[in-house]
């Protein structure tokens, strides 16, 4: 039986704000003309100065700012001149991070990722995650121990300082209770303690901001998803499914999702569940999203019960959807008849079967009256 505790806290998600951004301890002082050394340091590294202008014009008013030093920072690291301007030029706001405490930045990042050149190539990718949180060292600290103490992989805990900081900037107990929460969760629906580490790994790995949701949802979606009828081995499969969507989610939204559907493609509650179980992800979309995806599909020819045989077909929009049918109807392959199965998957996974197909459709028919050919 779950221990799932109810709230009186609002169901719907609330978008996350963003975290002050502290630079420094002291104060900028911003002026109505631009600082002309902050400029210069900036053409010197070849950096598209019109480009901050137009995006981040602001940077350039401030002062005082460490354009050379956070260079050489970053040259250190082993930064190439081109990769240094495109820092600064998607993030020109690191200029303004005092070079100490870059330098901090950079020995915490490194307790999880030693390997510079790799270290250097992340910055690139999110700069804002390296640069923003130069005041939040002791959280980051003691987050990196936590996250550590779980055995967690390093690359795991790098994803999730990159692709999460806010998580890293908060108090330790916030990601604690979340993670104790998500761990008892998995427990009371039958996991295994041998593979618990390895579910929350691919879990935090898939969806880092899974941290920053508050418990409450999580434990209402499953309270939710318990009330539909579903199992507790469903719950565990729903809440293992790509991206924990289930935090994503919330009672509401889930509702009018699933009440869409149903009435759409004219199941049974007990079929819902089952195609649910085909196609977790059909829980996201609201109605209008769908409402199109099934119009579009029917307008083609293809049948509910096909749809109800391959939901996940729904995971992909109709301009994808539309594409591939003229693709297949090109080659002679009729999706009004045949399985939709082939139009599912990544573009990647789609010109695989387009290619068996191609491949089925080229090859020499062999002709039993025609001569054969032999050597001499």
């Amino acid at each position: 039986m779950l221990r799932l505790i109810s709230t009186s806290l609002c169901l719907r998600c609330q978008p996350l704000t963003a975290l002050p951004l502290n630079f420094r301890s002291c104060v900028n002082l911003s002026s109505s003309e631009e600082n002309q050394q902050t400029v210069d340091a900036l053409y010197r590294l070849s950096v598209d100065i019109q480009r901050v202008r137009k995006l981040k014009g602001w940077v350039l008013h401030q002062s005082p700012a460490y354009t050379e030093e956070v260079a050489d920072v970053l040259k250190d690291m082993g930064a190439s001149g081109p990769v240094i301007a495109r820092i600064l030029v998607v993030h020109p706001e690191a200029v303004l991070c005092d070079p100490e405490q870059v330098r901090t930045q950079r020995e915490l990042w490194m307790t999880v990722c030693p390997n510079q050149k790799e270290l250097v190539g992340i910055i690139e990718k999110f700069p804002a995650s390296f640069f923003s949180s130069t005041s939040h060292h002791d959280n980051q600290r003691n987050n990196i121990a936590y996250f550590q103490s779980l055995i967690l992989n390093k690359r795991i805990i790098t994803k999730l300082m990159a692709s999460a900081p806010q998580s890293f900037q908060r108090p330790v107990g916030q990601n604690q209770e979340m993670v104790l929460t998500l761990q008892q969760a998995y427990m009371e629906l039958g996991g295994n303690e041998a593979n618990m580490k390895i579910w929350l790994q691919k879990l935090l790995s898939q969806n880092p901001f899974v941290l920053l949701k508050p418990t409450e949802v999580l434990k209402q979606n499953l309270m939710f998803l318990r009330d539909k009828g579903f199992s507790t081995a469903q719950l565990l499969f729903l809440m293992s499914s790509l991206r924990g969507f289930v935090t994503e989610l919330n009672p509401d939204s889930m509702r009018r999702t699933l009440l869409f559907s149903q009435t759409t493609m004219g199941c049974s509650e007990e079929e819902l569940r089952t195609i649910i179980l085909k196609c977790p992800a059909l829980l996201y979309y609201p109605e209008s999203t769908l409402d199109e995806r099934f119009q579009s599909l029917c307008s083609a020819g293809i049948s509910m019960s096909q749809i109800t045989e391959t939901p996940t077909v729904l995971e992909l929009t109709t301009q994808i959807v539309n594409y591939r049918i003229q693709c297949l109807k090109a080659r002679g392959y009729d999706v009004r008849t045949g399985s939709l199965q082939v139009l599912n998957g990544t573009k990647k996974d789609f010109e695989v079967s387009f290619g068996k197909l191609q491949l089925r459709r080229e090859r020499p028919l062999f002709n039993p009256v025609a001569p054969l050919k032999v050597d001499d």
